[in-house]
């Protein structure tokens, strides 16, 4: 799943020659943390944050500073074609809120730490009403794919499938499935010689 899928597209703005003050507020209006600086033709010029404002933060000093004295010039960017996996280690790597979107150095959007956890609520179907599988493979040659085949057969929506990271090579994989009746699924599962650790509805 690309970034361009999930990134804010209606961007609010601003100009490097703009007050600090004028910033503070723009961010306040419309509940946002990181604000892109931003020429002619939105050719990015660089990022204010909240957390890089706070030291501004005292009257005297404000007044007298503009915009392009305190952005971030060289923020980290992804492209609209970046994975969220990607986005997100760069987000975790770096300890940032947001990542500005640039297409041919411009500024096409932004996504944020809220976005990229709205992406991976969507991609494991965590607000739908669903049921995990938490299973180990049969040791008689078992493959995720003859398990995931089986619980297809037998009726079951797949909605994601995560696997424990350990090294050993017992690892138990967890199948979130659509709602439904799983006792059928199990048994099929069961017959095959895979292990069902646990059912949480």
């Amino acid at each position: 799943m690309k970034v361009k899928n999930w990134m804010v597209r209606d961007l609010i703005t601003i100009g490097p020659d703009a007050t600090i003050m004028e910033a503070m507020e723009l961010m306040h209006r419309h509940s946002i943390r990181h604000l892109p600086v931003v020429s002619d033709r939105d050719s990015m010029q660089g990022l204010v944050t909240e957390s890089n404002l706070r030291q501004y933060f005292i009257p005297s000093i404000v007044k007298d500073l503009k915009v392009s004295d305190v952005m971030i010039v060289n923020p980290i960017t992804v492209d609209p074609h970046t994975s969220i996996d990607s986005a997100a280690r760069l987000i975790h790597k770096y300890k940032i809120g947001g990542l500005p979107i640039l297409e041919k150095r411009r500024l096409v959007g932004i996504i944020t730490v809220t976005d990229i956890l709205a992406a991976f609520i969507g991609i494991f179907g965590l607000l739908q009403e669903s049921s995990r599988l938490d299973i180990m493979l049969s040791e008689k040659g078992g493959t995720l794919d003859d398990a995931l085949r089986l619980i297809r057969e037998m009726g079951g929506e797949v909605i994601s499938v995560g696997i424990e990271a350990q090294s050993s090579r017992k690892k138990v994989h967890y199948i979130r499935l659509g709602k439904g009746n799983l006792m059928n699924i199990i048994k099929a599962l069961e017959n095959q010689g895979h292990r069902i650790v646990s059912v949480l509805d």
